[in-house]
């Protein structure tokens, strides 16, 4: 099951993900006299509970009621799964060919910063390039949604805690990242947290420790890496931060990029007016981004 988040005819829903349409569930839900959220948080919030509503109501609905409540995928705009996570926490040098590249040595412990929510854009929004930013770069991620309160929380019960997976870009402002010695201020431009295209449920998902992830720009592959090859997998991840802090439903937790970005590049390449960044990881889908000067 693929959660998605949308507008259509200027309404905002959300539904399920399916092939070239999305079964908007508020819709579905009032057809059959069901009782559903109607926004994608409290969705996420009611947890196994919501997905066993909506798993009924699959199996029971014929297929002129899912038809009526079915919008074409080419008439809706996706938007970002999660409008406004209470915490976007991403980690740095968490895969190591990319610690290799950028000739950082291993860290011990998870190296974690945030986002604001203001940072979030959705699927075919522009990354918003700053004409004083001049090191602009991109970051293909895993990322993973939270579904319910976590605290203290052993490797072995962590998946319990996972809603299911997206797809992050952290886009980057290199030169003000580093030359601040902390991340805030470099990672979090408004738009510099694309993502989508859809949340893809955590049981949909057969061996999150093993996912291919491609990123391309302008059509050229800069990134191939795989999730098996990161330093900190995502049950040792959800244990370092819940021991830090409560991690909420709808929190979202990028996990790191593999090698291949602009900044390790020779020459050193980093995006510009125009250029599209597209990020694949499957079982996902694709995530596509334009960056537009202004």
């Amino acid at each position: 099951m693929k959660l998605a988040r949308y507008t259509y005819k200027n309404e905002e829903s959300f539904g399920i993900l399916k092939e070239q349409t999305v079964i908007a569930l508020p819709k579905l839900a009032a057809a059959l006299n069901a009782k559903l959220p109607t926004t994608v948080e409290e969705f996420v919030a009611l947890g196994q509970d919501a997905q066993v509503t909506v798993k009924r109501l699959l199996d029971t609905a014929d297929e002129e009621v899912v038809g009526e409540a079915s919008v074409p995928l080419g008439q809706l705009r996706l938007l970002a799964p999660v409008a406004s996570p209470p915490k976007i926490l991403c980690l740095g040098w968490n895969y190591v060919d990319h610690t290799a590249e950028t000739k950082t040595p291993l860290p011990e412990e998870p190296v974690v910063f945030m986002k604001p929510h203001t940072a979030i854009a959705g699927p075919n929004d522009k990354i918003v390039k700053r004409p004083f930013v001049r090191e602009l770069d991109y970051e293909g991620e895993l990322a993973v949604v939270i579904g319910k309160t976590a605290k203290d929380v052993p490797e072995s019960e962590a998946f319990k805690y996972v809603f299911g997976y997206t797809i992050l870009n952290d886009v980057s402002a290199r030169d003000f990242q580093f030359k601040d010695k902390q991340w805030t201020r470099g990672k979090g431009f408004d738009t510099f947290a694309p993502t989508g295209p859809c949340i893809t449920l955590r049981a949909q998902i057969a061996d999150v420790g093993n996912l291919q992830i491609k990123t391309w720009v302008n059509g050229e592959l800069r990134q191939n890496g795989n999730t098996r090859d990161m330093l900190f997998n995502v049950p040792q991840i959800i244990y370092h931060l819940s021991r830090v802090m409560t991690l909420e439903p709808c929190d979202i937790i990028a996990t790191g990029t593999p090698s291949g970005v602009g900044m390790a590049m020779k020459p050193q390449t980093w995006l510009k007016q125009g250029d599209s960044v597209c990020i694949e990881i499957e079982g996902i889908g694709t995530l596509e981004n334009t960056v537009e000067e202004r």
